[in-house]
């Protein structure tokens, strides 16, 4: 079957949700990907963020190969060994902050257990009315109802109403205003630190910490939603660890399992006990194939990765900054948001396509999440293709 017949069966079968871009991917390896007419492509998205060991690793592959043939699925009435593997990893290396694990299949379910669990608290310790959660304005916490519901971006909100009741939305970085809307319904505060769909905006380090300390004081939740900051995105397990918290619940997905559906909500001390026998489930959540390509994973993120990965984004971060244009870049660690003034990120974003490179936008903002294990010199070719793609725009 060859690229078009693909977009003609695309067009007729597929829900149109997708912007496509022109080109159809057959196969990858590492950092770089295929077309169907053999064009080759440096990948600076990773499946926007999933693909942590850029396409096909090979250590990935054997452990995902492995399980397949053993054991494909059971359900969560029978214990297998992949996931309580994976939950005890998890939790220990978060230093033990995290006690528990329940695992989902996407960061929109990890979201979701995040809030029942939330509301479950309040209601269990102060009765019926304590269940409002504050987000932040500019953040992306899911396409669910409830955490679209949760998003605090008018954009996402529109023809969807009506939305599940109990988010009140605070500004970013904005301390005094968080603090305004704590009530006594206030269950929980669930925020990203580094907005990623917001324009990969990093949180205050002051921020995070006075909100954290309110949180403690008041008896109140905090949720760090790590869908796309987690994994050693940000140079650090998860971006929470760069700003000295400890979060009650932390939800994971995206690179976790490097390829394959899975969401993960960890907890805390405060919260590992909230859920019991029947108050929440998952039919696929702790697959055994899932987690055994997130085990894959985990094995790779060991803290001298992690060193690597804050040692490439700063090289990115030099890279374009040296540019010859008006760039201003955020982000942390491989999680970096690049503005270019006078230029349409979309525009720029197709433009390199056509020179092989790929990239993504958020808001005004080209978005690079490149694999984590993308070589030096695969940095330097893709950024060579922007910088020429910038010229060209001139």
């Amino acid at each position: 079957m060859d690229f078009n017949e693909i977009k003609v069966l695309d067009e007729e079968n597929i829900v149109g949700c997708y912007g496509r871009f022109g080109l159809g991917i057959e196969s990858g390896e590492g950092a770089r990907c295929r077309s169907f007419d053999g064009k080759e492509y440096i990948d600076f998205t990773s499946g926007i963020g999933v693909n942590l060991l850029g396409f096909c690793d090979e250590k990935w592959v054997k452990a995902v190969c492995e399980q397949a043939g053993k054991l494909n699925h059971t359900s969560n009435l029978y214990y297998t060994a992949p996931g309580t593997k994976l939950a005890d990893i998890l939790c220990k290396k978060t230093g033990g902050v995290m006690k528990k694990v329940f695992f989902a299949n996407s960061g929109a379910e990890a979201n979701e257990c995040a809030i029942k669990t939330a509301r479950k608290y309040g209601s269990d310790k102060y009765g019926e009315g304590r269940n409002e959660i504050i987000t932040l304005i500019n953040s992306f916490h899911g396409r669910t109802l409830t955490t679209l519901s949760a998003t605090g971006q008018d954009v996402f909100h529109k023809n969807f109403s009506p939305f599940t009741e109990g988010f009140v939305y605070a500004k970013a970085n904005d301390f005094a205003d968080v603090e305004s809307k704590v009530s006594e319904k206030t269950c929980a505060v669930m925020m990203e630190v580094v907005q990623g769909e917001g324009g990969v905006v990093a949180l205050d380090e002051d921020f995070v910490k006075a909100v954290a300390k309110l949180c403690a004081e008041k008896d109140i939740l905090l949720i760090i939603d790590e869908v796309q900051t987690g994994i050693g995105r940000t140079g650090k397990l998860f971006g929470y660890m760069n700003y000295g918290v400890e979060p009650d619940i932390v939800t994971s997905a995206k690179g976790l399992g490097g390829g394959l559906p899975i969401g993960a909500a960890l907890f805390g001390a405060k919260t590992e006990s909230v859920l019991g026998k029947g108050d929440h489930g998952s039919t696929f959540g702790m697959n055994p194939i899932c987690c055994a390509g997130a085990l894959a994973v985990m094995d790779s993120v060991n803290d001298e990765f992690l060193l690597d990965v804050k040692r490439k984004g700063d090289i990115i971060k030099t890279r374009l900054e040296a540019m010859s244009c008006d760039i201003t870049v955020s982000g942390m660690g491989m999680m970096i948001g690049v503005e270019i003034k006078g230029k349409d990120s979309k525009q720029i974003v197709a433009a390199a396509l056509e020179n092989g490179l790929m990239l993504l936008t958020a808001k005004n903002k080209v978005r690079m999440l490149p694999p984590l294990n993308i070589s030096d010199e695969d940095i330097e070719e893709g950024l060579e293709i922007l910088e020429k793609t910038l010229k060209n725009m001139q």
